[in-house]
């Protein structure tokens, strides 16, 4: 059977965001929102730490799109599915994105949402294209043609059920359709290993798992040292705006957070093991 997205308490004190949820769970409930100007995107809200540039990326890339993200207004609280407010303050800005009515959009969800958008943004709809946990590809093309995703158990098929329908309240139907049978593990397996040295904005961090988490690097600056540093944007459990997060091991930095080679990734809600780099 296709794994759902009913995760307890206890199965999440069973991996490796132990230390992290246990962390998390302790912190004050004080908004930790520190913006550097009064921009409202990514690339214009947060300033660059002394002697560290951003990186270059291509005008059309995905990396300047996510750059151009706009975020919600300052001190803005990071919303449920439900309407409720994020309880554990760990957000440096939320982007302009809805989460939707359902608890589906988590963490790996967040990170489908920020390429589809990309893509969508592009018109190269053919390209939409995620991969179920059984590895069904659902494919965006497809469903403008009218064609809808038919779940049996394990079996999944495409259906001529449906009308041609091109608008962005389809788009969201078949992006809620994937959040349904995808997640860390088949995205983990689906995409592509890179290395740290050729990591770019749009990259992810992925530890699949029941659970897991995958984060999407929305911007990225380096200094003269080579000394790399990352934006980090997530959605969680349950399903929440996407946000870029806050850096609580070095508030001086925040929400800026240094990435080295075989190093473990610390964020606010999960610690990512060394090398868990991946790429579209």
């Amino acid at each position: 059977m296709l794994a759902f997205k009913v995760v307890s308490v206890l199965a999440l004190l069973s991996f490796g965001g132990f230390s992290t949820f246990l962390f998390t769970m302790c912190q004050s409930n004080t908004a930790l929102e520190t913006n550097d100007s009064v921009g409202n995107t990514i690339g214009t809200r947060f300033k660059t730490p002394k002697g560290y540039t951003r990186t270059f990326s291509d005008s059309l890339a995905f990396g300047s799109y996510l750059r151009t993200v706009e975020l919600q207004a300052i001190g803005s609280d990071v919303h449920l599915f439900n309407g409720e407010v994020k309880s554990n303050k760990i957000h440096a800005g939320i982007l302009k994105f809805d989460v939707g009515k359902k608890d589906l959009q988590q963490s790996a969800d967040a990170c489908m949402r920020l390429r589809a958008e990309y893509l969508y943004s592009q018109k190269r709809y053919t390209e939409i294209q995620f991969s179920f946990t059984n590895g069904f590809v659902a494919n965006y093309g497809e469903w403008r043609k009218g064609k809808r995703i038919l779940v049996n158990g394990n079996n999944v098929n495409w259906s001529a059920a449906g009308k041609a329908d091109t608008s962005r309240t389809s788009f969201r139907a078949y992006l809620d359709k994937v959040y349904t049978y995808a997640g860390t593990l088949s995205l983990q397996n689906s995409l592509k290993a890179t290395s740290f040295a050729q990591l770019q904005i749009g990259d992810l961090i992925v530890q699949g798992g029941s659970p897991g988490h995958a984060v999407t690097i929305v911007d990225m600056a380096q200094n003269e040292e080579g000394k790399t540093i990352v934006l980090i944007a997530q959605s969680y459990m349950p399903a929440q705006e996407i946000h870029v997060v806050q850096n609580l091991s070095d508030t001086s930095l925040s929400p800026w957070i240094v990435i080295e080679e075989n190093a473990r990734v610390e964020t606010p809600e999960w610690d990512f093991k060394a090398n868990s780099w991946k790429k579209w």
